[in-house]
Order: C-alpha cells, then sequence, then structure tokens
C-alpha cells in the first residue's frame, strides 16, 4: 500500500502509447492490446481512438469504467478479465457492436451488472465467470445470439430456465456453485450441445487463485489417470528377424 493509504500508482498510459499498441489481427481488424500494463484507471485518452473493433485491458488493476466506454461504438471484442471492477456502468448496453464480453475474476456482483445487458443483441460470447454473483441476471435471457456463457466460480445456486433455453446456446459454464443439488448443473449442461474449447496461458499470467485451481484440476486428472487400467503392451523384440529372410541363411544358429 503506498503512502497515505491510497492505492499502488499504476503505469501512466498516454496517447502516442495507445496507438503504438494497436495491432493488426489476422482477419484484419485493429486491435488496441493493454493487457498486462499495471494500469489502475481507465486510460480516457484511448477513447480518442473510437474507430478500433477489439480493446484488450486484461490482468490491469483497473477498478471502475467510465460511461464514455460506450463511444466505442465499432467495438466488436472487448477483454477486461482479471481487474478489480465491481460494477459495469449503464452505458456498456449502448455498444451494440459487441460479440464478445470478457470480465471474468473481477469483483461483480449481480446488482453490478445492469439491466442495459439486454441491449446488446448480437453478443455471442459472455464470461461472467470468477466473480462474486448470488444469482443470474435475468437480462442474459433477452440475449437471442449468444452462443457461450460462462458463469463459474461464483455464488449461484439456481440458474434461471430462459439462460438454457437460449437458441443459439452451444456452451454453458456452471462449474464450481454452491448449487444445493448437485444434478441441477448437469441438467442445465446435457440440455446444450456442448462445444470444447481449449484456452493456453503461461503459469505467470495466472493470478494465484486461478492457477491453484488448475493445479488442483490437474492433480485430479492425474489421479484419474494413475487409476486407469493400462492397455498391454505388445513385446518388442527388435534383435529378431523374420525366419523367411536372413533366418534362411544361418539355420545353423536358430538351432
Amino acid at each position: 500500500m503506498a503512502k497515505g493509504g491510497k492505492g499502488p500508482k499504476g503505469k501512466k498510459i498516454t496517447l502516442n502509447v495507445a496507438k503504438n499498441c494497436i495491432k493488426i489481427t489476422f482477419d484484419g481488424r485493429k486491435r488496441l492490446d493493454l493487457s498486462k500494463m499495471g494500469i489502475t484507471t481507465f486510460p480516457k485518452c484511448i477513447l480518442r481512438l473510437s474507430d478500433i473493433d477489439e480493446l484488450d485491458l486484461s490482468r490491469n488493476m483497473i477498478r471502475k469504467l467510465p460511461d464514455s466506454i460506450s463511444k466505442f461504438q465499432n467495438l466488436r471484442w472487448l477483454d477486461l478479465h482479471s481487474n478489480y471492477i465491481d460494477k459495469l456502468p449503464e452505458s456498456i448496453g449502448q455498444m451494440t457492436s459487441l460479440l464478445f464480453l470478457n470480465v471474468s475474476n473481477n469483483r461483480l456482483t449481480t446488482n453490478g451488472l445492469p439491466v442495459e445487458l439486454n441491449q446488446l443483441k448480437n453478443i455471442r460470447t459472455v464470461n461472467l465467470g470468477l466473480n462474486h454473483l448470488d444469482s443470474v441476471p435475468t437480462t442474459l435471457g433477452a440475449l437471442k445470439e449468444l452462443h457461450e456463457v460462462g458463469l463459474h466460480d461464483n455464488l449461484l445456486t439456481t440458474i434461471p430456465g430462459s439462460i438454457a433455453k437460449l437458441p443459439k446456446l452451444k456452451k454453458l459454464n456452471i462449474k464450481r456453485n454452491p448449487f444445493p443439488n448437485a444434478d441441477e448443473s448437469d441438467m442445465f449442461v446435457d440440455s446444450i450441445k456442448r462445444l470444447e474449447n481449449l484456452y493456453l496461458v503461461e503459469e505467470k499470467d495466472l493470478c494465484s487463485s486461478c492457477l491453484q485451481k488448475c493445479q488442483q484440476a490437474r492433480d485430479k486428472l492425474n489421479k484419474i489417470k494413475s487409476m486407469a487400467p493400462s492397455a498391454p503392451r505388445k513385446a518388442i523384440f527388435s534383435n529378431l528377424v523374420s525366419p523367411n529372410s536372413t533366418a534362411k541363411d544361418s539355420q545353423e544358429e536358430w538351432r
């Protein structure tokens, strides 16, 4: 903690710094990548780059998003995971071009999710995992284009039926929630055609709690593998040759 009880002073992002962090994706999109830069306050200078298609502010220390974030009218992809955000601004509902929103591993509560989320009619992926949600906002049920929803590692005890009935939903992750009925999570997952994805990250990029969960899952998997019976191996006789080839020339040795 810094002197005077204030939080850590983050890196200052200038407009020139931000411009140098713009990358062109393989499909020609403009992505502003400001991840892992120690940012504590949303850099408002980047609002002048409102023509970008993708914005990555993940793995920082941002606590609050300004209402002016809605100026990113062309934004299709917004990654804010692993920050300290406890509330999303109501103006986020004006970002109707959004297809992907990741706010996992923050400090969001159910009250911190505005009703205006139901205006994101084109959104396909929403990740709200690793937060403090004790109920699922019914507004998600209005997003008919949703393909993937992440609600894992929260405080949920039930899932609204409107979520599982989303017409285009392919993946619903509700693992590690305190459901009173252990079969409840299976009921929702089984009602959806599953589409599994694999995300690879380096250990150094994970926070301590995420790393610990990954290690526990890996240990559990290794334990299951060690208990599984191994298939019998065929014997390999690398020094033997076929009796129909070289052996014919040295039958005395074979005898």
